[in-house]
This record gives structure tokens, sequence and C-alpha cells, in this order.
């Protein structure tokens, strides 16, 4: 009697520790599968166009670059924003740049619109850049609270002039960026410094650094401005690099400012 009992609680034993091994197994599964589902689930072109808009946004500048090569490269501040919407879904952003040490100076001032490209082209996002209509109505718009902003419908009517478009597609796996892209062949018409037209690059890194070279050229291809060794390199400032209400008394020498005009374009 004694040793069937024990066989009968060894058997069901048994039973209980493959059935619960067998809902574990199919917990796991089910798991996995969906976890897969959730990993390979297509990006939309509209996932896109959100993260390029959301990487170019925040404050950002070339220190680290101008420490290391001063001679072609200056501390520059980048500071790019969330302005409005267009009716069809294309985020529409502010975007300055200043020296550094004067921020409250920008010296480009542009408008972005971002949008997914159209399904028959090779790229996955298109980033168009417009100039605005009363620049001085925008100046330090990011760093303004948002009842000093002019008001969003406001922002599609100073929309202005096209100037460039890049078309911007996903990196390859192993890279460092997660988008990169150029103007079309021939770039876009430019009349600065005795350019006639322009190209612009784009590639937007992992850590939200953004990398961009601009250049203008004559008639016969030779560069007229922008920088001629590589492109500029912004990063990530950690916290906000001034006070906007501390003073300024900080001016650059003539030599800077005259320097500037040949590695970097003031105004198209």
């Amino acid at each position: 009697m004694g040793a069937g009992s024990g066989s009968g609680s060894g058997s069901a034993e048994n039973g209980w520790v493959r059935a619960r091994g067998l809902a574990i197994n199919t917990i796991l599964l089910i798991g996995g599968a969906l976890l897969l589902k959730r990993l390979t689930k297509s990006t939309t072109r509209w996932d896109h166009a959100r993260l390029v808009a959301q990487s170019l946004c925040g404050e950002k500048n070339s220190r680290e670059q101008a420490s290391r090569d001063p001679e072609n490269y200056f501390n520059l501040r980048m500071m790019t924003c969330p302005a409005t919407e267009m009716v069809d879904g294309s985020k529409v952003l502010y975007f300055e740049q200043a020296f550094w040490r004067t921020p409250q100076k920008p010296f480009r001032q542009r408008f972005y619109t971002v949008k997914p490209c159209l399904k028959e082209m090779r790229c996955d996002v298109e980033l168009s850049t417009h100039a605005i209509r009363d620049m001085e109505e925008y100046k330090n718009y990011c760093d303004r609270s948002k009842d000093q902003r002019p008001l969003p419908e406001e922002v599609i009517g100073d929309i202005a002039e096209h100037l460039t478009t890049i078309h911007l597609s996903r990196c390859e796996r192993g890279k460092r960026c997660l988008y990169e892209g150029a103007t079309p062949p021939g770039g876009f018409p430019n009349f600065w410094n005795g350019a006639t037209y322009c190209t612009s690059e784009l590639s937007i890194l992992k850590n939200n650094e953004i990398h961009t070279w601009d250049r203008g050229y004559d008639d016969d291809g030779n560069q007229v401005w922008g920088v001629k060794v590589g492109p500029y390199e912004f990063k990530p400032a950690p916290v906000s690099s001034f006070n906007m209400s501390s003073p300024f008394n900080l001016s650059l020498p003539l030599s800077t400012d005259k320097r500037i005009e040949g590695s970097y374009i003031l105004q198209e």
C-alpha cells in the first residue's frame, strides 16, 4: 500500500511539473512573439519625419570642434524648436545660429519644414529651409515663453522664400548616423558672395549630434563660401549655455567678423 501510494503521488507531481513547464514555455513563446512583432513593426513615413524633427530640436554648439580646429571653425550656437504644424501634418521648426558668446544676436534665422518624402522618391524625409518675412520678430524665439512668441497662424504667414531642400534617408546598419542626405545634384540658386548655386549636406547622429555642411559655388564650380575642410559638428548642450537675462558686453574683433565671410555664410 505504502509503495503504491508513493508512486501515485510521484506521478501526479511529475504531471504537475510538466504542465507548469508547458505553461511557462507557452507564455515565453507568446511573449517572444509579441516582442518580435513590436520590434519588427515597420516604421511609417511620418515616424521618420517626427524622429528627424525631434533630433534637430534643442540647443547645440560647435565648441569642441572650434577648440580642435580654430582656424576653420567658430564656436557657434544652434537653437531649434517647434513653431507650428501645417494642415498636411508637416512640422515647422524655427532655427537660428549665433556666435556662442552672443546668442542674443543670431546671424542666421530660418524656418524648417519637415515631412515624409513622396512614396516614389528614394528617400525618407524631406527637410526644406525657408526665409522668414520679419526676422526681427523671431529673434531668440526658442528662448522666449510661449506667450511672447508669434502665434502659430502668424508663423505660417511668415514662411517666406524657399531656399533649399535636403532629402534624408535612413543610414545603413553599423553607421554612426540615423539619417543623412543632401540637396539634389546642382543644388539651389544662391547669389551671396559671387555664388550662383549652393549645396547642403546633413547628418543626424544617434546622440542627437548634427553635422551640417553648406557651400556656395560660382559658375565655374569654384567654392566661394562655406567651410572647405568638412562639415560643422553641432553637439547637444548639456544645459543652457547662457542666462539670456545677463548683460553681454562682448563683441567680435573685426578680424573675426571678416574671417567668417570666407568660412561660413551669414545670410544667403
